[in-house]
């Protein structure tokens, strides 16, 4: 039987410019997922790129390799990891042109 674990890395609050979500220990899972939920805007249409970072230790971070996903726009936004993420895992975050309410999460199982 698979194990799943659903996470909150940010909860409601306000963000603009550059931040690192709380990192997150996942090398027990198979898969993970980025939930991201805009859930009130500031400005005029604001963007927010992501790009997942893994770490083999939690205090030095690299890119996966992956694309940055940039999304806008009120709504759920899911952002699915590589496989082969190995144990730390975050989300690098960059928002132009406002600010965000955001509800950040990441489901994970293995």
């Amino acid at each position: 039987m698979k194990q799943f674990n659903a996470s909150h890395l940010e909860i409601k609050k306000w963000f603009t410019g550059s931040f690192n979500t709380h990192p997150y220990e996942l090398g027990w899972a198979d898969e993970a997922i980025f939930f991201i939920m805009i859930e009130h805007i500031k400005g005029n249409n604001p963007t927010l790129t992501a790009r997942v970072e893994i770490s083999h230790d939690g205090v030095t971070w690299a890119s996966d390799g992956s694309c940055p996903v940039t999304i806008s726009g009120i709504g759920l936004h899911p952002i699915k990891v590589e496989p082969n993420f190995g144990n730390w895992i975050r989300l690098a975050v960059d928002i132009d042109g406002g600010e965000l309410f955001l509800n950040i999460q990441i489901h994970a199982k293995g």
